[in-house]
């Protein structure tokens, strides 16, 4: 057993909800044939699926991330606004983009959802001008061309975007318009002077990763113009040949969910940044998108080698128990940064490895949907300290090339609410067999114990059309006594809440 003390005095920090963001892109099924599919007979007059967008508010999705991803750093916003659009070639993906949802469908998109609207532009073969133009599209009143613009495209008041990003992966030799890390910072610091003229109150990210060169180069060069540093991760890559990882390799790899944190959080801190620049992890997932011979050198011939295998992403077979336990483990590694992590958005929300599946029909909500609906409808927003005095439990599996990694069982995190009495511990079982047994350490009078928690009936169960394995169970545990102990079934994510009786 392991026994865990919470001290609700200890406070990390207060969480943004904006952890629990999300992303779309113009990839395959998730704008045109997903969340906007004008003629289905779930969508409304402006072409949304309602069942999606009732999806997208139950996990109340605070940020939405868009228009990418690799695609935007090919695409030009002007061409997808007003009333003159013609069809472009999609140069990142390889395919034709009608040009229908563009600027203005996005927003009107966001304010559905109810969430904050999050522009990535185009850094790759884009210009700071054209940047800095969409800003003025977006936010200004009516000055310029512009602003004036958008009021005849039918939009009087301002969209008020206040967070972008400039660029996407542009240290990638993947990705179009890729930069070293000195064009990269020259470009990065031109663009954010023109985009914060035309609005101060904009909130800046920029492109980066894990690395010293590059982001010693940004901050140095940018450092003060920056609100945001934007990285990314997908841990199970999949470009080429979708051969998913086991569950147990995908437990190695909760080992390392915040080495990237740790190494930028020692970047900023060692620039003395750490209190004006937050992380924005703000493309991450588990698997890592299915996409041959697009990214690669020699590239496919056909589109049967090249655009028909990414089906391959939408088998929702390969969303099990492994995703939605790795994404806890994600979601409490974020939760215990939560001084320096302001954002992070799950890519994508829909489709391919999203954590809601779309057909002509309807929709599934995969194991890693549920997570979301856990961590934001049933953990705290404040988040405190936990310890144990007991010694961790351990397990050994081997990752996907066959090495043994030692892992812990349990990945734990702790919250209070700062608007209601009461505590919240996230507990996860790594374990794809043996349950776990907690001892809950706490001092609490007068409490009663509720478990939410997501299973399956093997670490394999998953959704989809015509079966429903992963969900949420509630269980009221009874009144919180010394020495109380909880079972946490094998490969399960759990929320325990301590609340006044």
């Amino acid at each position: 057993m392991y026994r865990i003390t919470m001290n609700e005095k200890r406070v990390t920090g207060k969480r943004n909800p904006m952890i629990y963001g999300h992303f779309i892109e113009h990839f395959h099924r998730q704008i045109y044939g997903g969340i906007y599919d004008p003629g289905n007979p779930q969508s409304d007059e402006d072409g949304f699926r309602t069942d999606i967008i009732e999806a997208m508010r139950k996990i109340k999705v605070p940020v939405l991330r868009w228009p990418g991803g690799c695609f935007v750093s090919s695409y030009h916003w002007k061409d997808a606004v007003g009333n003159e659009r013609k069809p472009f070639f999609d140069k990142a993906w390889r395919v034709e983009d009608p040009n229908t949802f563009g600027t203005d469908e996005y927003i009107k998109l966001c304010r559905k959802i109810g969430c904050e609207p999050y522009i990535c532009t185009n850094a790759g073969t884009g210009t700071a001008e054209e940047m800095s133009d969409w800003v003025e599209y977006c936010n200004l009143e009516e000055e310029g061309q512009y602003a004036k613009w958008r009021i005849k495209n039918g939009y009087e008041k301002p969209h008020k975007v206040r967070y972008w990003s400039i660029g996407n992966e542009n240290y990638g030799s993947w990705e179009i318009g890729a930069k070293c890390a000195d064009e990269w910072s020259r470009l990065v610091k031109e663009s954010a002077k023109m985009m914060k003229h035309v609005d101060p109150e904009t909130e800046l990210s920029a492109a980066a990763l894990a690395d010293v060169d590059w982001n010693m180069t940004l901050l140095k060069n940018c450092g003060p113009y920056l609100d945001w540093i934007s990285i990314h991760q997908y841990w199970d890559m999949m470009p080429e040949v979708n051969n998913p990882a086991s569950y147990e390799a995908c437990m190695a790899w909760t080992k390392r969910i915040s080495r990237a944190v740790d190494d930028v959080r020692g970047m900023l801190t060692a620039l003395h940044l750490e209190d004006r620049i937050r992380i924005a992890f703000d493309e991450w997932n588990l698997r890592g998108w299915h996409h041959p011979n697009v990214h690669s050198i020699r590239q496919g011939i056909g589109k049967e080698t090249y655009v028909t295998p990414r089906d391959k992403n939408d088998d929702n077979s390969t969303y099990t128990m492994a995703d939605a336990v790795f994404t806890a483990c994600f979601l409490n590694a974020m939760n215990r940064n939560c001084d320096l992590v302001g954002m992070a958005n799950f890519a994508p929300i829909l489709n391919t490895r999203g954590c809601i599946y779309s057909n002509h029909e309807g929709i599934v909500l995969r194991s890693t949907y549920h997570v979301f609906d856990l961590y934001v409808n049933y953990f705290g927003d404040t988040v405190i300290d936990l310890w144990s005095e007991d010694q961790m439990p351990v397990m050994t599996v081997q990752d996907k090339w066959g090495a043994p990694q030692t892992v812990d069982v349990l990945d734990l995190a702790a919250a209070k609410w700062s608007d209601r009495a009461g505590l919240a511990l996230a507990a996860v079982n790594k374990h794809p067999d043996a349950p776990q047994e907690i001892v809950l350490d706490l001092a609490c009078e007068h409490t009663k114990v509720v478990q939410y928690s997501i299973s399956g009936a093997n670490k394999d169960s998953y959704n989809d059309v015509d079966r429903n394995e992963v969900f949420i169970r509630e269980e009221t545990l009874g009144r919180l006594e010394p020495g109380m102990q909880v079972t946490l079934s094998p490969h399960s994510v759990n929320i325990l809440q301590i609340l006044p009786e």
